[in-house]
């Protein structure tokens, strides 16, 4: 094999196939990038058995092939390269000689033959869906999956279709976050749990074009991501997504709205008295046109009121300050409406229109005036 391309593209296509390379594995050929030239297309490709990407890179092919060498050093090779184009070239032993200006490297890669490649999945079953949107969706839901595998659908989000709505859900048993992004088009219903950290390596190489679509395909058991010369194939969590919809009341006896940046900007700086491994509550103390914020801690206390706008009834309420914090970070809206039942009861944070919806619940404090 023998192909000659710039080091901006070859250095391109790395970064994005490189979100697929496992960081443990039992398999050596897994922790390698493919490139296949035995087309007439540059393809490099990753694939730890989850998640597999694939990218097409613009190049010339003086002579066909495929190779897979070892990620890690392949991508500091070429980070390393300067500016000019770079040649990849190979024997039968798999002997590699990649050259740029008067840099050379000599490494050995493996046979293409033992690489994994990604499935081919059947594409009947699609919807499109704008690059800003889908980045947007998944950072405004990303924060509120569980960090750990103790419950693997809380590790994922769910993607549920009807008709030309799209419904984004993530939660980790104290929170959940729900968007609801409406498509131009209408589709069959649907629903999947796709893993966080699929979602999370797409929103990294995802240009983000409001004008650029992304082509997202659905079986049984996997997922597919197109965008430009991007494929992304990731298996499905499968289960039973919790029904999330019993857990939405519409009930509430206080309802807030409030400037969400002075809320969030207050909360914020609560958290300058709270070390990370404490969980202080800061406490929200809601009256007729005022909402009170307390903190205390080890480090001190903070005090601060917002103005607000209530209906219904006073009430004494404390919360984890990330949780409110994360929510707050992703609203773009500038004051969202609180609604609140009681102090054990979980808090809805909402919009008029109805694109969002974030349920955070509350903890327990001890009620210390200042």
């Amino acid at each position: 094999m023998k192909l000659i391309c710039s080091k901006s593209n070859l250095l391109h296509g790395v970064n994005i196939v490189s979100k697929a390379v496992p960081t443990r594995t039992t398999m050596a050929i897994l922790e390698c990038i493919l490139i296949d030239a035995s087309s007439d297309d540059i393809k490099l490709m990753a694939n730890d058995m989850e998640l597999g990407i694939e990218t097409r890179i613009e190049g010339d092919i003086i002579e066909k092939g495929v190779i897979a060498l070892d990620a890690k050093i392949f991508s500091e090779i070429v980070r390393k390269l300067p500016d000019n184009d770079v040649t990849i070239e190979t024997d039968e032993l798999f002997k590699t000689v990649i050259t740029c200006e008067k840099s050379k490297f000599n490494i050995i890669g493996k046979s293409g033959d033992d690489f994994s490649y990604i499935p081919y999945i059947e594409r009947n079953d699609s919807i499109v869906i704008s690059q800003f949107t889908l980045k947007e969706v998944i950072r405004q839901t990303i924060f509120s999956i569980a960090d750990n595998d103790n419950n693997k659908l809380m590790t994922g989000e769910l993607f549920e279709i009807d008709e030309n709505r799209l419904k984004v859900v993530s939660l980790d048993g104290h929170r959940i976050s729900i968007r609801y992004i409406e498509m131009k088009n209408h589709y069959d219903h649907k629903k999947v749990v796709v893993p966080g950290k699929t979602l999370q390596e797409i929103s990294k190489i995802v240009p983000g074009n409001a004008d650029e679509d992304v082509v997202i395909s659905f079986t049984n058991n996997h997922v597919v991501f197109e965008f430009e010369d991007t494929t992304v194939v990731s298996r499905l969590i499968e289960g039973e997504y919790f029904k999330i919809d019993q857990m939405l009341s519409s009930d509430y006896e206080t309802k807030v709205k409030i400037n969400k940046k002075e809320l969030l900007d207050c909360i914020d700086r609560s958290t300058l008295l709270v070390k990370e491994a404490d969980k202080k509550p800061i406490i929200m103390n809601i009256t007729d046109s005022n909402m009170e914020l307390k903190m205390n801690s080890f480090i001190g206390s903070m005090n601060e009121e917002i103005d607000i706008e209530k209906q219904g009834k006073d009430i004494l309420i404390g919360f984890n300050p990330k949780f409110f914090i994360d929510a707050l970070r992703v609203i773009d809206e500038e004051s969202i409406s609180l609604y609140m039942v009681n102090p054990k009861a979980p808090c809805f944070i909402k919009d008029d229109e109805g694109k969002f919806i974030y349920l955070i619940l509350p903890v327990n404090f001890n009620n210390v005036s200042n």
